[in-house]
C-alpha cells in the first residue's frame, strides 16, 4: 500500500486563551493544509528558553483545547530540552517553554517531538485492516524501513508525517511516495 509524505516542520497549535494574551486577536488564513480544516496561519511566535530561542515559528490553526508546541531533535538540542516523542495531545511530562507573540508571552508546558504517524480515516483503517503501528518502507538515495504509529480520525487525508529529522535522514520531501510493508 502506497501513500504520500508530508514533512512537519516545528509549529505550535494554540488554545483560545493563549492565543488572545499573544496576539489579541484571532488566526489569519495563509495556506490550507492537507489534512481537513487545518490550515497555516500568518502568525508567528519565538520559542525561548533559559539556552536559546527559535524565532518565527508557525502557528497552524484551526484553535484547539490545548496549547501544543511540536518541535524536532536538532531544535530541542539548540533549545537546551528533552522533550518526550508523543502523539498529538499527548502532553504529560512535556518541556516548559516560553511562547513569545506581538501582544504579549506566556510560559507553558506541551513542547513534544511528535511522533511518525499515518492520518487515516476510522473507516480506511478498518476497510484495510490496520493495525496500531506499521512498517513503512522508504526508497531513494538513503534507503529504510521505520516504524510508523497509524493516526485515525474522522476525516483524514491518507498521508504519512515525519518531522524534518526524520525526512531529512532518509532524504525525504513532501509529496514523496512510501509504502507500508504487509502487516
Amino acid at each position: 500500500m502506497k501513500l504520500k509524505v508530508g514533512v512537519s516542520n516545528r509549529h505550535i497549535h494554540l488554545k483560545q486563551s493563549d492565543l488572545d494574551i499573544l496576539f489579541g486577536y484571532d488566526l489569519t488564513k495563509k495556506n490550507r493544509l492537507n489534512q481537513p480544516g487545518q490550515f497555516a496561519t500568518n502568525e508567528v511566535l519565538t520559542i525561548k528558553t533559559a539556552k536559546s530561542e527559535i524565532n518565527n515559528v508557525r502557528v497552524l490553526g484551526p484553535v484547539r483545547d490545548y496549547t501544543q508546541i511540536e518541535i524536532s531533535q536538532t531544535d530541542a538540542y539548540k533549545l537546551g530540552l528533552n522533550p518526550p516523542v508523543r502523539s498529538s495531545g499527548h502532553l504529560e511530562d512535556s518541556e516548559v517553554v516560553t511562547l513569545i507573540g506581538p501582544h504579549g508571552s506566556i510560559t507553558t508546558n506541551g513542547c513534544i517531538i511528535a511522533d511518525r504517524h499515518i492520518h487515516v480515516t476510522y473507516v480506511d483503517k478498518e476497510k484495510y485492516h490496520l493495525p496500531d503501528k506499521v512498517m513503512v518502507k522508504i526508497v531513494g538515495k538513503k534507503p529504510g524501513i521505520i516504524e510508523v504509529n497509524i493516526k485515525p480520525s474522522e476525516e483524514a487525508f491518507f498521508e504519512m508525517h515525519l518531522d524534518t529529522d526524520d525526512a531529512n535522514a532518509f532524504l525525504l520531501k513532501n509529496g514523496d511516495e512510501v509504502e507500508i510493508l504487509d502487516f
